[in-house]
């Protein structure tokens, strides 16, 4: 199978898809003539011209809402932002518009758009540019948040992403762009709502996902299993929906559950995970639900303190020994 790096899985995707579908059309800032700030739309304007890879000025609101209005009339959009932490500039748009219309229109307007980009910490950029906020976009009905972990699930789910009749919120991770992986030989997509197991497992269920499931979650099994512990390690893939089913039948043989995740903790996507597995899993469970998640605080500019707010092996491994009552 090829290898290609996370970066060059979107570009491919972005790439097919207008190929395939002249109503798909990219912009956002930088997306044309650089290329993308990150490189992820790198060759597009050459290949497709400047009507379908779009620069457009610093201005959220002003791009989201013209990208919801095309889509409301036929076109297909994927709206780039530099940054998941520039789209609380559009947030009115995305909430209020993108996710609201289908409904509030009685069904008479769909919306085929995808809000994509970068989100999470990266090495140093301080608060403001490091946000973790799939929770908040995941609390409103009408959004799909999808945060893929690697270059096969990118380029799949962003396919299905841009095929999808509804708005999209697709979550990358600044750190991960140049990692590389294997990609399935020619067309294929990947379905929202259908998780994957990293690893299989029998004493506890780690749930993990983008850049902290690969970064962090991956190595703390690894550490764990040198220790005796055989851990589950499960890939939702997709936050909004969430393969609830897959989940609770991890739980169900592991009898233990520790979630890792970047966001905070107070109403992140971990608490919902934990309502849901407590509620259907309680008598499976063997002890309480572990939640490693960033601390409760504005991730700090110094990077010795930007390590020790987020989660880390060392965390994970404390939450693992805690539900086998190790600690």
């Amino acid at each position: 199978m090829p290898v290609v790096s996370i970066r060059e899985a979107l570009n491919q995707a972005m790439d097919e898809e207008m190929a395939r579908d002249e109503r798909v059309f990219l912009m956002g800032e930088e997306v044309a003539q650089y290329n993308g700030a990150y490189k992820v739309s790198q060759g597009l304007l050459t290949k497709y011209g400047p009507k379908r890879i779009i620069d457009t000025p610093i201005a959220e609101a002003g791009f989201s809402g013209i990208g919801i209005g095309a889509a409301m009339v036929g076109l297909r959009p994927i709206v780039e932002f530099m940054t998941w932490n520039f789209s609380l500039v559009a947030f009115d748009q995305i909430v209020n518009n993108a996710a609201q219309m289908l409904s509030m229109s009685g069904g008479n307007f769909n919306v085929p758009i995808v809000f994509r980009g970068p989100g999470g910490a990266a090495h140093s950029l301080a608060a403001t540019h490091s946000q973790a906020l799939e929770s908040i976009y995941a609390h409103f009905p009408g959004l799909k948040v999808v945060m893929p972990s690697n270059s096969r699930d990118a380029k799949g789910l962003l396919k299905t992403a841009i095929r999808d009749n509804n708005p999209v919120v697709f979550i990358e991770s600044e750190m991960m762009y140049g990692e590389k992986g294997e990609i399935p030989e020619g067309e294929y997509t990947i379905p929202f709502g259908v998780g994957e197991v990293i690893k299989e497992g029998t004493d506890v269920t780690i749930v993990s996902w983008s850049r902290i499931l690969q970064h962090i979650a991956v190595k703390a099994v690894g550490r764990l299993a040198e220790e005796g512990i055989s851990v589950e390690l499960i890939d939702p893939r997709t936050i909004k929906p969430m393969d609830w089913e897959l989940i609770f039948n991890s739980v169900k043989k592991t009898n233990r559950l520790v979630i890792v995740e970047e966001g905070w903790p107070f109403a992140g996507v971990g608490a919902q995970i934990s309502h849901e597995v407590s509620n259907h899993c309680f008598d499976y469970l063997d002890a309480p639900v572990e939640r490693v998640t960033q601390e409760d605080v504005p991730l700090p500019y110094a990077h010795n303190l930007e390590i020790a707010s987020l989660p880390n092996i060392q965390k994970v491994i404390r939450a693992v020994r805690k539900v086998m009552y190790l600690d």
